[in-house]
């Protein structure tokens, strides 16, 4: 962990912007305003057309210099709010952009943290991660421990971060410069949104990292139930490994890789389709027709096991905004994706 000295200069100079979407959150919005510190620019407090009316209370009751509200006319979620803010702080010039929730889960002391290691150059995007320290996840309720270990695990498949966890994690950090290379409107705007945005990120080529982290549980409550969402958040997964995979490994590059998932799945298929349309036709089976179903399954399967192996070792590992401040070319993402 970097020390507080370097922290401090790693934000100095530098226009640090945080977002926060405001939905049902009136109880809370007020103390997290309170904490986060002087490194900040400012601050985007995002009613999204909240019913407690929370940008008029903050408008109201808040002093911060820094605070500016942003009145979304329709709700558009956790994701779209989020967004709202990222395009406000981007338009104004910031470098660093950091998005907390209002609910006081998340630590506003962890921002200079998580700024650092973006001006730094260790990565384009930060998140945090609630599981590194098996201590302080001990306040989490179990079943919301479940499922998000369940959506980390096809979070991990759908965006190609296989290092990364924790995919709802709402503690995020951007560095500035990529919200113009992201398709913003192409971005889930609800509960997906961190797990798309990561999908995102993979896309162009960003460097995403993980920050430990704790967070606080009192008597705020989650609207989101990460064991019901599962089914829902599966088949978005499955969609975005689709994507990811076709872009990857045959549009814009095709591989030693891509060989072994074509060759993998069609071997796995052909002994499964075979092992199937056999059963029972011979009684008992002969050694030849147990083989011409079992080897092309083995076969395949190591296969795609060595395709895995790739993927996994495949993760971007250098700064995307560093790259293009040397690119002499005017970097252009593809948002048609």
């Amino acid at each position: 962990m970097l020390s507080e000295d370097r922290i401090q200069q790693s934000v100095e100079r530098d226009v640090i912007a945080v977002v926060i979407p405001s939905y049902r959150v009136r109880a809370h919005i007020l103390n997290v305003l309170a904490q986060i510190g002087p490194e900040v620019s400012s601050i985007y407090v995002v009613d999204d057309s909240c019913p407690e009316q929370s940008g008029k209370f903050v408008e109201q009751h808040c002093s911060d210099t820094r605070v500016r509200i942003i009145f979304n006319p329709t709700n558009l979620g956790v994701g779209g709010a989020t967004i709202a803010g990222m395009k406000k702080a981007f338009a104004e010039n910031a470098d660093v952009i950091v998005k907390i929730d209002g609910d006081g889960q998340m630590d506003p002391s962890f921002i200079p943290i998580f700024v650092a290691i973006i001006k730094r150059g260790e990565a384009d995007y930060a998140k945090g991660n609630r599981f590194f320290d098996t201590e302080t996840i001990s306040s989490m309720p179990r079943f919301r421990m479940l499922g998000n270990a369940c959506l980390s695990f096809l979070a991990k498949l759908s965006t190609g971060y296989w290092h990364t966890f924790d995919p709802t994690n709402g503690f995020i950090c951007i560095h500035a410069s990529l919200i113009d290379h992201l398709p913003l409107e192409k971005i889930a705007n609800r509960y997906f949104f961190e797990s798309d945005l990561l999908f995102r990120l993979n896309v162009i080529g960003a460097k995403v990292v993980d920050i430990p982290m704790h967070a606080c549980y009192g008597d705020e409550t989650s609207s989101l139930k990460p064991l019901q969402q599962i089914p829902r958040f599966a088949f978005a997964h499955m969609r975005n490994l689709a994507k990811r995979i076709s872009y990857s490994y045959f549009i814009r590059d095709f591989s030693l890789a891509s060989l072994e998932l074509v060759f993998g799945l069609s071997f796995v298929a052909f002994g499964l389709v075979f092992g199937v349309l056999s059963w029972g036709v011979d009684a008992p089976a002969t050694a030849g027709t147990v083989m011409v179903s079992a080897l092309p399954i083995i076969v395949g399967s190591q296969l795609l096991l060595s395709f895995l192996n790739y993927d996994i070792q495949s993760v971007p590992r250098s700064t995307l905004h560093t790259r293009m401040k040397r690119s002499s070319r005017p970097f252009r993402a593809l948002k048609g994706q």
